[in-house]
């Protein structure tokens, strides 16, 4: 795909919302196109946005996993956002809301025609949770693009690093093809041209159309 490359230094904080509801409200989800980003209340999700978009507070980041309880919507440009899906899979907060948020996260997969592509970010020691594995089956059943981005990899040795995305690719099974996995850090950088890159592509408008055609195709047969 040769089309310009997108500044994503240029992300600005564009509106929060509870639901798809609220969102539609405002952005509806046939206008434009949307990368979302979700993960583990720890897994670094807030950090890895910082990184990607050169912004030290661009998402809060906090000390208490599962702070994030919305819907958070970046503007890259008039056409282009980046969603910052609410944390999941953290214990410290009543049932009824664990359930609201995977509610909000279900209907934003299955509903939001202009989603483009999720990236699923993991803490790269402990990749893999029973969520995770829902979120990337959600996606990939979906006909969505995703990303596996295996976070906080200065924690490991290099060897034990790939050993890990190997091991993570394994684990997917039947759905390694349909998965990109990355090894990235927040601190030190690593990944990051290679996760720019992928974010790139996803967010043009020939890109998302692609992706819809072979959505209804699938369906079709």
């Amino acid at each position: 795909m040769t089309e310009s490359r997108i500044d994503f230094r240029k992300a600005k904080f564009l509106i929060s919302a509870p639901d798809i509801a609220h969102l539609d409200q405002y952005l509806p989800g046939d206008i434009g196109v949307e990368i979302a980003f979700a993960g583990r209340s720890n897994a670094g999700k807030s950090s890895a946005l910082n990184a990607l978009t050169e912004q030290k507070s661009l998402a809060r980041t906090s000390k208490t996993p599962g702070r994030t309880q919305l819907i958070n919507v970046f503007e890259l440009d008039a056409d282009r956002r980046l969603v910052d899906l609410p944390g999941y899979g953290f214990a410290q907060v009543p049932l009824a809301l664990k359930n609201k948020w995977q509610q909000a996260l279900g209907e934003y997969l299955q509903k939001r025609a202009c989603l483009s592509g999720v990236v699923v970010l993991m803490d790269i020691r402990h990749p893999l949770k029973d969520l995770d594995m829902q979120m990337i089956e959600w996606a990939v059943l979906s006909h969505i693009p995703v990303l596996a981005l295996l976070t906080k990899s200065d924690k490991l040795t290099q060897s034990v690093k790939m050993k890990t995305v190997n091991d993570v690719r394994k684990a997917l099974g039947e759905f390694s093809d349909k998965v990109q996995i990355e090894p990235f850090s927040s601190l030190k950088g690593t990944g990051k041209p290679k996760v720019l890159s992928i974010l790139n592509e996803w967010c043009h408008p020939t890109w998302l159309a692609e992706q819809k055609a072979l959505r209804e195709q699938t369906e079709q047969e």
